[in-house]
Parts: C-alpha cells; sequence; structure tokens
C-alpha cells in the first residue's frame, strides 16, 4: 500500500498563491512520477502537472507558466505551486502515482480561488 499525503489547501483571492505538498514514501518519491490531478466540481479529474523521477516536468496549458511542479527527494516531497490563481483553479487537488500497475491517490485538500 502507498500511501500519499497531501497539505492542506486553503482559500485565496484570483491573482494570488499557494504551495500544495504531497508526502510519499522513500522508494516512491525517488524512482516515481508524480502528478497532480485537480477535480473542479462537476468535471473529471485532469493531470495538470507532473514530474519524473529526474525532475522533468510536464504541465497541462491552462496552468503553464503559473504552476510549478518540483520534489525535494531529501523530505520524500513533491510541492505545487501555484501562483495567478484564477476561480476556474477552484478544484480538490489529488497527488497520485503509479507503482507496480497500481494507481494510488493521497486523500485530496480543497483549493477555493474567490473573484
Amino acid at each position: 500500500q502507498v500511501q500519499l499525503v497531501e497539505s492542506v489547501g486553503g482559500l485565496v483571492q484570483a491573482g494570488g498563491s499557494l504551495r500544495l505538498s504531497c508526502a510519499a514514501p522513500g522508494i516512491i518519491s525517488s524512482v516515481n512520477t508524480i502528478d497532480w490531478d485537480p477535480r473542479a466540481p462537476g468535471k473529471q479529474r485532469e493531470l495538470v502537472a507532473r514530474i519524473t523521477s529526474t525532475s522533468v516536468q510536464d504541465y497541462a496549458d491552462s496552468v503553464k507558466g503559473r504552476f510549478t511542479i518540483s520534489r525535494d527527494k531529501a523530505k520524500n516531497t513533491v510541492y505545487l505551486q501555484m501562483n495567478s490563481l484564477k476561480p476556474e483553479d477552484t478544484a480538490v487537488y489529488y497527488c497520485h502515482t503509479r507503482w507496480f500497475a497500481n494507481d494510488y491517490w493521497g486523500q485530496g485538500t480543497q483549493v477555493s480561488v474567490s473573484s
């Protein structure tokens, strides 16, 4: 069983910033690709940022230039720095990884952006 633990999200005004963290077991944080997949109200989860074990990053067009994903292997943690937040970024944010053909998700953390 792989347990991913996200930090608490929050409520911010449009244009504000927030940083989320995802704590993962040591081996996972070192060798696995980890991604952030928010689920907005009434919508399916979508991948917005992904980081590989060699720290190659990939972003959805909707967040490019605003979000930055990073990892600290010493702390077994992946971060999502979100800047210039928009109301449409409001969602429950999940971190996710795949391990031995199984998908693992964190518990989800609410991010709300007011206009």
